[in-house]
């Protein structure tokens, strides 16, 4: 069940968490003033599975990073019997909620703790009032902007060109090396918090096509199935199989 907490409790930001988000490529590479001022504003808040950080309509809160658990993002439909459409899951040390810095506009999307969570929050009129006195820092957000922008155009690309087969491959390979948002490259993600169910609604596939070609990969050593989870078994051989040329599911 989702729920929305009416009025979050917070905590201060710890030394492990610097060190979750020292491990991402994007807050690694900031300049030290602003990686200051962020850490600075922060605080940090524990979710339950199925609470909510923010929902459509909501109006900025600032800007957020995941520090342990798995986030949904997700948008819901249109109509009384309209279907939500799960965008993507995020991990630590992802950040997220950027849009809403530069136009202040209501959030588009909902975004819910799949399991209990950690999130960092940089509140929204302190970073805005920092910002305007130093205005130079407002790149290093817009490159932010522009890392998510360049895989959302990655995978639409793969939803117009790619078969379900190799499309379900790219997801699991970029899911496994954080969409190439960790510092160190030479790491990946080998257990994935994910159900068929989500990859399904990700990747806008039926339940059955989804377990047909998971279990394509597993006979084939890729990867093997677990209950809510799936792990990464053989990353290089995945990764040539979204090249692939996929057989005709029926």
């Amino acid at each position: 069940m989702l729920t929305q907490a009416p009025s979050p409790l917070y905590s201060p930001l710890l030394p492990e968490h610097l060190i979750i988000l020292r491990s991402g490529r994007w807050f690694h590479e900031l300049p030290k003033a602003l990686a200051q001022q962020l850490t600075g504003l922060a605080r940090v808040q524990q979710l339950a599975a199925g609470e909510a950080v923010f929902v459509r309509g909501d109006p900025p809160g600032g800007l957020y990073a995941v520090l342990r658990g798995t986030l949904s993002i997700s948008s819901a439909g249109s109509g009384a019997h309209a279907r939500s459409t799960l965008l993507t899951l995020l991990e630590s040390p992802a950040w997220f909620g950027e849009l809403s810095l530069f136009d202040q506009s209501p959030r588009i999307h909902d975004v819910y703790a799949t399991e209990p969570s950690c999130v960092l929050q940089v509140p929204l009129a302190p970073l805005l009032q920092w910002l305007e006195q130093h205005p130079e820092h407002w790149r290093s957000l817009a490159l932010l902007v522009t890392l998510k922008l360049r895989q959302a155009l990655i995978t639409l690309e793969d939803q117009s060109v790619l078969a379900a087969p190799q499309r379900l491959a790219r997801r699991l390979v970029n899911m496994a090396e954080d969409y190439g948002l960790r510092l160190d490259t030479t790491q990946s993600r080998r257990m994935l918090n994910l159900s068929q169910e989500q990859l399904a609604r990700m990747l806008a596939l039926s339940r059955q096509t989804t377990n047909q070609i998971l279990q394509e990969l597993q006979q084939r050593g890729m990867i093997r199935l677990y209950r809510g989870k799936l792990e990464i078994l053989d990353l290089a051989k995945l990764r040539e199989s979204c090249l692939a040329v996929a057989p005709m599911l029926t």
